[in-house]
């Protein structure tokens, strides 16, 4: 017998439960039938209208991303709005969507950002809770980088860790930064909690003008890697977790697309 939706959103939200993920957030299934039958899953970051049409072209039962397609409440599901298309193409093609957000921030994503860097005697960034065994769990790290390094290194050393095109950075290319913060994402409002924890840099991503301006004046550095480009390792952990989860599973990734381009 094969596998169904409900069976592997159970071991999903077993391994990254709901309860973990932040108060405003929506995740979980949000489109499809429990009881429909799963062979191919297909895993991206954000649905988008390409990775969506790839997605249905492929044959997928069941989409996984990172970023949850349906944020805000819905009044009307309708062909008029990008969101209501998504939705329909969805329920047409009887394709679900599960999605897991800052439930696997907290117990996946700031790991992954930690072993990328290979920070040293890292704690969460955020504090959002404690395991089974009572250790802190949170958004993002914090801790020391293998080997202290001028700004512009650690950028560089950002940038070749995360395999990215370029990264953004304010402050003081040559000082010397030997604590780092790392939070994937949208990192404006981890700014205070880098510099409660003496960090000299912080790694994330979506940093604006006066949010980039008023961490220098404070003393911490941005590097602003992108909110992708913290973020898209989601993809091939995912298939991989599935993959060790469900032997059989046929798994396909979303290409790796960086929405803006530098044109310089």
């Amino acid at each position: 017998m094969g596998l169904t939706c409900r069976e592997i959103t159970k071991r999903l939200e077993a391994a990254y439960p709901a309860v973990c993920a932040e108060e405003w957030d929506n995740v979980g299934l949000l489109v499809g039938r429990l009881d429909a039958p799963v062979k191919n899953v297909y895993i991206a970051l954000d649905l988008t209208e390409e990775n969506l049409d790839e997605a249905l072209e492929w044959g997928a039962d069941l989409i996984v991303t990172h970023h949850p397609m349906i944020f805000k409440g819905i009044k009307r599901v309708n062909d008029q709005d990008f969101i209501g298309r998504k939705i329909l193409k969805l329920a047409e093609s009887h394709t679900a969507c599960f999605a897991m957000h800052t439930n696997f921030d907290v117990l996946a994503m700031a790991d992954i950002n930690e072993r990328l860097l290979d920070l040293r005697d890292a704690r969460p960034l955020y504090e959002t809770g404690t395991d089974s065994q009572g250790n802190p769990q949170g958004i993002g790290r914090i801790g020391t980088l293998p080997s202290p390094m001028t700004l512009e290194e650690c950028a560089r050393y950002v940038k070749e860790r995360f395999e990215l095109p370029g990264v953004k950075v304010i402050g003081d290319l040559k000082r010397t930064i030997c604590r780092a913060a790392v939070s994937g994402g949208a990192g404006k409002s981890m700014v205070s909690y880098a510099l409660a924890g003496g960090a000299q840099a912080l790694i994330t991503g979506d940093i604006d003008h006066h949010t980039g301006l008023d961490a220098a004046d404070q003393g911490l550095c941005i590097i602003d890697a992108g909110h992708y480009g913290t973020e898209y390792f989601f993809i091939s952990y995912m298939r991989d977790e599935l993959e060790r989860m469900f032997s059989g599973l046929q798994t396909r990734c979303a290409k790796i697309r960086h929405p803006f381009t530098d044109i310089r």
